[in-house]
């Protein structure tokens, strides 16, 4: 009987000893547990704003697209004094001092042309002859010559002016400019609203960029062209708006 006693007391003993050690090791390990991982991290609010930046800037060439169209019984004849014409015109460009690098056809192309039917009948119109339509676009870059150049094709022989498109050489520099006109308008919206709420802005969580503007062709009718004078055509290039839209995000304190 004493000796069953004493086995029981040292399964007590073990077991005790066993229940001790793994409270310990819980315990152990749950201090290893960062507090991060134990607590839920509040979710911060966002605010996000639309911002525009714009810079004007003077154009500084034009490209214009003039064209001549003949008529003649034949496509051949047509096409002839066509060609004829239309090297004419490209000799005046070129003796204004526009270099061959900057004029290039634009439009060439030979059409039928038909009678026209009177009597009601439903048969197919006869070709009477035919034109040819040829042009150039030209790139002049110093602006102060325009005037001058649109009076020249149509003295030369040009019977049509398509439209004049005032551009900006180089506009990537002043479209950067735009673009960060575009983020400081946006900030300074965002910026309003946050301390109108009482909160503060954080860090950015995303920028995009939503749109650019750039300048955008302006078109002359050919009948104005037609009835200028000898003397130089007045041109007022103006002034064209680039810009640029951005959206960003902020993160709130």
């Amino acid at each position: 009987m004493t000796g069953f006693i004493a086995v029981l007391r040292g399964k007590r003993l073990a077991f005790v000893h066993g229940f001790a050690l793994a409270v310990g090791l819980a315990l152990a390990l749950s201090a290893t547990v960062p507090s991060s991982a134990q607590e839920t991290v509040p979710s911060t609010g966002t605010i996000t704003m639309d911002g525009r930046g714009t810079v004007t800037v003077a154009p500084d060439m034009a490209v214009i697209t003039t064209n001549v169209a003949t008529t003649g019984k034949t496509a051949a004849d047509a096409l002839s004094e066509n060609s004829a014409a239309i090297a004419k015109v490209i000799d005046a460009i070129k003796g204004a001092g526009i270099e061959a690098k900057d004029i290039q056809t634009r439009g060439f192309g030979i059409y039928p042309r038909y009678e026209r039917i009177t009597d009601g009948s439903n048969r197919q119109p006869n070709i009477t002859g035919y034109e040819v339509r040829n042009g150039v676009e030209v790139n002049i870059r110093d602006i102060a010559k325009l005037g001058d150049i649109l009076s020249l094709v149509v003295d030369s022989g040009a019977n049509s002016v398509d439209g004049i498109r005032f551009d900006v050489s180089d506009p990537a520099e002043k479209l950067d400019e735009a673009r960060k006109k575009a983020v400081e308008a946006a900030r300074h919206k965002a910026e309003i609203f946050a301390s109108a709420a009482g909160v503060e802005l954080g860090e950015i969580v995303s920028i995009t960029e939503t749109g650019t503007q750039v300048p955008r062709p302006q078109m002359m009718r050919a009948s104005a062209m037609m009835a200028a004078s000898p003397e130089s055509v007045p041109i007022e290039a103006g002034e064209e708006t680039i810009g640029a839209n951005v959206t960003i995000m902020w993160a709130l304190k």
